[in-house]
């Protein structure tokens, strides 16, 4: 990601993306580069319009709403089930020490 981050600043800041230039940003915020995701991701990046990406890319995590939200019911659920486990876990172990009384 830190790749990608570099190329974004870049942009931000109106200057062209190379592989010079991204490997100095990240070297700049002490990131260990490597030349070969470095050239791949200014191949990637060639002719293709950055800002026409981001809106789409912006526009992506509002589908991807719903989708977590229908995730979230079923994570109480889950969270609901182990509690209820947990109190028959109780139950069943105080019911044990009871039996030892009359046993």
């Amino acid at each position: 990601m830190e790749y990608i981050y570099a190329a974004l600043i870049l942009h931000k800041a109106g200057k062209d993306v190379t592989e010079d230039a991204v490997t100095a940003v990240l070297t700049a915020a002490g990131i260990e580069v490597e030349e070969s995701r470095v050239k791949a991701l200014v191949a990637a990046l060639d002719g293709v319009d950055i800002e026409e990406a981001i809106s789409k890319a912006a526009a992506a995590p509002v589908a991807a709403a719903p989708a977590a939200a229908a995730a979230a019911p079923a994570q109480e659920a889950a969270a609901e089930e182990e509690e209820e486990e947990e109190e028959k876990e109780d139950e069943e172990g105080g019911m044990a020490g009871l039996g030892a009384l009359f046993g």
